[in-house]
């Protein structure tokens, strides 16, 4: 009989465990959802806030083009960066983003619409390397330190300005938004999807940086 009370009252580890994740998983829960009401929060802000403010550079991040054309999402962002150009809010615009499956590069197609409208050749630079938001920042702040650049007017759709922001800062810029100018409504099923990728994607990043 003792035997068997003992093996009754044996410790097993699972228990405790389960038991510990039990309790930790409403706190988790809270955390998380008060986590993304804040990011929600402030996503929402820059989407529907034009902060445009005197800089150094106009950056314009990329979007598909097509065969050597703007996407007509490119096409919006670089007419956006082009009127805050001539508004006098920066002498300066850099072109962001790669090749998009063809041998053109987003950059590159963003620095020739410009050149076409008629922005001299030395107040463009493209950059023709990145795959990603993140790869574009990186490659932006390069250039930035390149060129002694301290205050970037960040232009790109609304949903997206809130990570671009907190990304350059991270490299030490100043860093100014002006959301491009939305040529139609789009769906709510769409605005969602733009909005939780940019939810994850700058949850992530912040797992990696800290």
């Amino acid at each position: 009989m003792c035997a068997r009370a003992n093996s009754k009252r044996r410790f097993r580890p699972w228990r405790l465990v389960r038991t510990l994740l039990l309790a930790i998983a409403p706190v988790f829960l809270v955390v998380a959802l008060i986590w993304f009401l804040a990011l929600y929060s402030h996503i929402l802000y820059y989407e529907r806030h034009d902060l445009a403010a005197p800089a150094d550079a106009i950056a314009v991040f990329g979007a598909a083009e097509y065969d050597g054309r703007p996407s007509p999402v490119l096409r919006a962002r670089l007419d956006h960066a082009l009127d805050l150009y001539r508004a006098g809010y920066a002498p300066l615009i850099i072109t962001l983003g790669g090749q998009g499956g063809d041998e053109h590069s987003e950059g590159g197609v963003g620095h020739d619409y410009l050149l076409g409208q008629g922005v001299p050749e030395s107040k463009i630079i493209a950059e023709t390397e990145s795959n990603s938001t993140e790869e574009s920042v990186e490659q932006l702040a390069i250039i930035a330190r390149t060129n002694h650049l301290k205050r970037i007017l960040a232009v790109s759709d609304g949903t997206h300005l809130y990570r671009i922001r907190r990304l350059l800062m991270a490299h030490g810029l100043v860093v100014y938004t002006s959301p491009r100018t939305m040529s139609g409504v789009i769906s709510g099923k769409l605005r969602t999807e733009r909005v939780l990728h940019e939810m994850l994607s700058y949850t992530l990043w912040r797992v990696r940086v800290h």
